[in-house]
């Protein structure tokens, strides 16, 4: 039905229609100031209940959200940030648009689109990381997925038009130990200096640094990390991180006692108080003033964890306790990201080889480096096949119903996932068994290990 005009000079729409159960119901909406607000209201509100792939893009997302958020698919801080991001990067693009009209060309419009919306809006010079453009992409992907499994989208375009960024993550920044012991002596407030020392000593994240109490400092020189801590919708929360991030790690007698004794100034403090009253971006503003003081290079607040790491490795010790230390799910992760730190790669090699030649093999005295691959292949040996048998293998989008298949990356798989109840159960057993029934008509598997024949 279309708008009509009140007495008093305002719009007002009346209109039938079905809601999601199928019922048949009626809706009075008043107060529009213009006819094609009232128009654009009801057109908006019906588009709710479409269920087909002609839905509006924008009444899309808010089918996607509520059904992640109302059947708890994912956690309220990733609610938020999947929020932020389709908000601000997705919906300003395609507004209106029915996801069975969107085409290849307007997925390589709107990556043009949000690149530059990185260099105007976030930094204009580098623009957006590459990592973050990845996920980006990965989320308007994973959206389409969703389409096509309850709205009978045909494709996919995003996986079509192809991916922009890079799963791989920016290449992290250390200061050595001179140069933290340089820095440090610029920072000029006090609980900026303690929070500063307490990651680069402990290595512990930024998040669980602003959840730290003074109940956390065990007497036995001990930091017990089980909390992290978030600001959801401008509200802070401290929540449980995940379960292998949850860890009691020793620190050094001098941060534990320079701990107990900065909290012994601060009036009225009780043990289960925080520590630092701040947030991220304080320490952000901190590490950028005193890193330009002491004139070095600057660095991200958690590239201190980085420094922290490298300080270990440096020291010589292995990476099973390292990774222990920092709280990563496995060693495969800490492999990944600082296996490149251990020092001696090349010219290890070269001296190893001058000593084999001058006096043969002496067992049990390799190089460094052969003792680190020696390491890194016992610890690759108990991990699932997967880490070292399909990183870099393709994975097969099966639709059993068109007989139609993708193809994605491994790194894309984890979009695949994130509509799972239990992504990560999910990724274990594609993992173990080398496909996975993601929905009845919907199959991923390894290339390599190819098919299940009862599903072709």
């Amino acid at each position: 039905m279309p708008a009509y005009k009140e007495e008093n000079g305002t719009w007002s729409v009346k209109f039938k229609y079905k809601n999601a159960a199928g019922e048949k119901k009626q809706k009075t909406k008043r107060g529009f100031e213009r006819k094609k607000d009232a128009d654009a209201w009801e057109s908006t509100f019906k588009s709710q209940f479409i269920k087909s792939s002609d839905i509006p893009f924008d009444a899309f997302i808010v089918k996607y959200m509520d059904d992640l958020v109302q059947n708890e698919k994912i956690e309220v801080t990733t609610a938020v940030r999947k929020e932020n991001m389709i908000e601000t990067k997705l919906a300003p693009f395609f507004k209106k648009t029915p996801i069975n009209q969107i085409m290849p060309i307007d997925i390589l419009n709107w990556q043009t689109w949000v690149r530059q919306k990185g260099y105007e809006e976030y930094d204009e010079e580098y623009g957006y990381s590459d990592t973050y453009l990845r996920t980006i992409n990965n989320e308007l992907s994973a959206m389409l997925n969703y389409g096509r499994r309850y709205y009978g989208l045909p494709n996919n375009v995003a996986q079509l038009a192809g991916s922009m960024g890079s799963s791989s993550a920016d290449a992290m920044q250390i200061w050595t130990l001179d140069e933290y012991k340089l820095f440090r002596t610029h920072v000029v407030k006090t609980p900026a200096r303690i929070a500063f020392d307490i990651l680069y000593w402990s290595g512990i994240r930024e998040g669980e640094l602003l959840a730290l109490t003074l109940a956390d400092f065990l007497p036995d020189h001990q930091l017990d990390v089980k909390k992290n801590f978030q600001i959801v919708r401008g509200e802070k929360i401290i929540k449980a991180p995940k379960y292998y991030s949850v860890r009691c790690i020793p620190i050094p007698e001098f941060l534990y006692d320079e701990v107990i004794e900065y909290a012994s100034k601060l009036y009225g403090l009780k043990p289960t108080d925080r520590l630092f009253m701040f947030t991220g971006s304080y320490l952000r503003k901190e590490i950028k003033a005193a890193a330009a003081s002491a004139d070095l290079n600057v660095i991200r607040v958690h590239d201190l964890r980085h420094s922290h790491v490298s300080l270990l490795i440096e020291m010589g010790f292995n990476i099973i306790v390292i990774s222990k230390r920092v709280g990563h799910k496995d060693v495969s992760v800490t492999l990944d990201t600082y296996g490149h730190l251990y020092p001696g790669k090349d010219k290890e090699v070269a001296l190893g080889l001058h000593s084999a030649n001058t006096n043969g093999l002496v067992s049990g005295q390799g190089t460094m480096e052969a003792q680190l691959y020696s390491l890194m292949t016992e610890i690759k040996s108990s991990l699932p096949a997967i880490s070292t048998t399909y990183e870099n293998d393709d994975v097969i989008v099966w639709d059993c119903r068109t007989k139609r298949k993708n193809i994605i990356t491994f790194q894309d798989l984890p979009t695949m996932l994130t509509l799972k109840p239990a992504p990560e159960a999910a990724y274990e057993t594609i993992i173990n068994e080398g496909y996975l029934e993601l929905t009845p008509d919907t199959i991923l598997c390894f290339s390599k290990r190819g098919m299940p024949t009862l599903y072709l």
